[in-house]
């Protein structure tokens, strides 16, 4: 019986099963495809981590070595599984030629090494541990994937020629954030190359518990050993292999679970539809002695079918478009052990989504208890009590014209009727803006100061280099006198030891300079002003367990001396652990200097930093825009594509939406259209009337929606930010596209439905529907 009255009833009603059906799939499929595309990057990065054996904790270091030490700290400590030291031989980008792209202009440290022994090994991309043969190059993944060079390419490193033999996989520098990416080669060509480079040591522990990694770290610092470069652990590679992919599938986690709320939006608007043209048989059915529970159940089963068929459609849908999205995962971490479980979680997903619409439309279908039957049967419609309009009077007006004036009293009369729509709507603007304002943030010049680097136009790296000191004296000097830099700012990195609050050591990178000429982002407190004051990175602030305020003691010159914390702010480089001072200090290494300039005409950034890369060659300078693009591109990339697909759902949900509901309308107001066109009124006023109703609702729509956008829509973006780092967080805002572009597409879905949606009331007979 059920199946007969669902098949007639879906066939008398096609436009409005196929809307409510489109959306539960619209819904389905990016719930689907959230939890399957978090499943598959989750067990992309365990696989890869599990099968390059990435060290659990892992030290850089440049200068001298004392293996011996090392071992024997190995040794002794019963956490310990398995250690090694391996080299990594940094090179200037202007010596390495792949095909026929020179790497001079690149950020990222580029070296080379040898395959691991033990553990930390280099894949091919098929998981498979490289074995590079003499004369063989194995290329960073992120050198095919931008272009630079392709299999078979001949490659010239500092004279030498290789063969570019295959493309690697590397746990700890895949990522795009990463400052280093390692090249592999055999080892009688690294034994020739050798001396062309610098040598910097990985120094690297596999712990047989990693729960013990805080308790490792403390004792490392402790003893004293090697802490001259980075400090990187598990969480803080498995956390930046995530942060391209994890960005794009919180963009579509978000824009899910708004599309669900739309979708029972949109279920309530096809069910009071349904319900207004069945009103007169809804009431012959309680005058015939039908219960409610039985009525209900007809309803029921009928959206539990689309439901059913939404979900199935939504399921199949995200299978096809997971391929796509999967690809660039697939590419830098390979395939998922976890496969089939991420389908399993796709299931999971539209179950949900499937118990949400069954229990929302069980709740709507109450109103079926305050159903009159005399009322139905005389009237045919549900006859509304209308509110808040009282005061509007046609013979009053002299602002709108007629059918305006109409319009907008309509909707101020019936409030609770136009509700739903206006949230449908207001949450589409909040889908098209949320994430076009995300995608102009990260990709703005500003972002970098989240990102723990301040906001100049030219930035030069000096490391990995002999008399450190004599060559950025160097630099500083010719910008002195470089009438082109209108400021500039130099900043020294270098390793000290910190009292942690059990009393042991913990090393800990400070930048040592003036921050005030290129400030950073602060969450809390301020920059460092005195020599007794220090700011952390967020993690480095977690891990301390210190806010502002609070003191902590350094060992500096071999003293103890307490600083405070002068403020906490956002890092999301060096593995986000970091701390800023002015002090002065003699007794350190230099890790690292980086000198930061201004310039008086940003149109010359290009010649300045030909110029300055030039004349040091030892340097590695950059426009600050090239530095964001390649080491933050890939994520903005992501982003981006996620931004333009919600613009697209966001107004096929507007359109649809509207259609829907001025169809309902039109039904509901058959009777006071009967009445209108008794009194005069044309179509074309009607439908103006329709459109201004709209309209009206449109722009509270966006409104509002553009304000919780940008207060709501902000601190959701900001904690995805901060999962990486970046504790402070404000939308950088395209106002073009914010409250231009937006609002007209919406403008024009909206009217394009509304007018497609109101034809029929052009149909009307007066003779047919005013019986009273």
């Amino acid at each position: 019986m059920y199946y007969r009255i669902i098949r007639n009833d879906i066939s008398k009603s096609k436009l409005i099963t196929l809307t409510a059906t489109i959306f539960v799939a619209a819904a389905a499929m990016l719930v689907s495809l959230a939890a399957i595309l978090v499943v598959n990057l989750s067990g992309a990065i365990d696989t890869l981590m599990t099968r390059a054996e990435t060290p659990h904790f892992m030290q850089m270091h440049t200068g001298e070595m004392d293996t011996a030490r090392l071992t024997e700290f190995a040794d002794q400590n019963s956490s310990v599984d398995e250690f090694q030291v391996l080299e990594f031989l940094n090179m200037d980008g202007a010596r390495i030629v792949l095909g026929d792209r020179s790497l001079a202009d690149r950020v990222q440290d580029n070296g080379f090494s040898v395959q691991s022994d033990k553990f930390d090994y280099l894949l091919d991309l098929n998981g498979n541990i490289i074995s590079a043969s003499d004369g063989e190059l194995y290329v960073p993944i992120s050198y095919m994937r931008d272009h630079t060079t392709k299999l078979g390419d001949k490659a010239v490193i500092s004279g030498k020629e290789f063969t570019v033999a295959g493309f690697l996989r590397d746990s700890q520098m895949n990522s795009m954030l990463s400052s280093s990416k390692r090249f592999l080669v055999s080892a009688n060509d690294y034994a020739e190359i050798k001396s062309l480079g610098s040598t910097e040591y990985l120094i690297e522990f596999r712990l047989k518990d990693l729960s013990a990694l805080g308790a490792f770290e403390t004792a490392y610092a402790s003893a004293g050993l090697e802490a001259n470069g980075p400090t990187i652990t598990y969480p803080l590679f498995k956390m930046i292999n995530a942060i391209s992919d994890g960005m794009m599938i919180g963009v579509i986690l978000l824009v899910s679970v708004l599309v669900v709320a739309i979708a029972l939006m949109c279920i309530r608007f096809t069910l009071l539809a349904k319900i207004e043209d069945d009103y007169r048989e809804i009431g012959v059915m309680k005058i015939v002695g039908l219960r409610v529970s039985d009525i209900k159940r007809i309803y029921l089963a009928k959206y539990a079918a689309i439901a059913a068929a939404g979900c199935m459609l939504g399921y199949a849908l995200s299978l096809v478009f997971k391929d796509m999205l999967l690809e660039n995962i697939r590419l830098y971490m390979g395939e998922s052990d976890n496969s089939s479980l991420a389908l399993l979680f796709g299931i999971i997903g539209i179950l949900l989504v499937f118990l949400a619409i069954t229990a929302y439309v069980s709740g709507v279908l109450r109103r079926f208890r305050k159903i009159s039957a005399a009322e139905a049967i005389r009237f045919g419609t549900s006859q509304e009590k209308t509110t808040g309009a009282k005061h509007m009077l046609l013979s009053r007006n002299r602002l709108f014209n007629t059918n305006i004036f109409l319009g907008v009293k309509d909707v101020l009369a019936r409030k609770k009727l136009y509700a739903t729509m206006l949230t449908v709507l207001i949450i589409s603007a909040f889908i098209m803006i949320v994430p076009q304002n995300l995608h102009n943030t990260i990709s703005s010049k500003g972002f970098i100061e989240y990102m723990g680097i301040g906001n100049y136009d030219m930035r030069v790296d000096i490391q990995q280099t002999d008399h450190i000191a004599q060559k950025a004296a160097e630099i500083i000097k010719t910008m002195k006198s470089d009438k082109a830099i209108s400021k500039y700012a130099v900043l020294t990195t270098k390793t000290f030891k910190a009292k942690a609050g059990t009393g042991s050591d913990i090393n800990i990178k400070i930048e040592l300079g003036d921050h005030s000429i290129f400030p950073t982002a602060y969450s809390q407190g301020r920059a460092p002003a005195a020599a007794d004051e220090i700011a952390l990175s967020t993690l480095n602030a977690e891990e301390l367990s210190k806010k502002v305020g609070d003191v902590m003691t350094l060992v500096i010159e071999g003293k103890e001396r307490n600083l405070t914390v002068s403020g906490i702010y956002s890092d999301i480089t060096n593995g986000g652990k970091t701390a800023k001072a002015v002090f002065t200090d003699s007794s350190a290494d230099v890790m690292w200097y980086v000198i930061s300039a201004e310039l008086a005409d940003p149109s010359l950034i290009d010649n300045k930093v030909s110029e300055y890369t030039g004349r040091f060659d030892y340097a590695k300078v950059a426009d600050i825009d090239e530095y964001i693009a390649q080491t933050f591109g890939s994520t903005i990339s992501s982003v981006g594509k996620a931004s333009y697909a919600a613009i697209a759902v966001a107004l096929m949900i507007i359109v649809l939406v509207t259609l829907l509901f001025m169809k309902m309308l039109v039904a509901k107001d058959r009777y006071s259209i009967a009445v209108m066109k008794a009194f005069g009124f044309t179509n074309s006023d009607i439908q103006a009337q329709y459109i201004s109703r709209s309209v009206f609702v449109l722009i509270i729509g966006i409104v509002l929606g553009t304000l919780l956008a940008n207060t709501l829509g902000e601190m959701l973006a900001g904690a995805v930010i901060s999962s990486f780092g970046a504790s402070t967080f404000h939308f950088t805002v395209n106002p073009l596209a914010a409250y231009l572009l937006s609002p007209l597409m919406m403008i024009g879905s909206v009217l394009i439905a509304t007018i497609i949606g109101t034809s029929g009331a052009g149909q009307i007979k007066i003779s047919e529907h005013i019986k009273e």
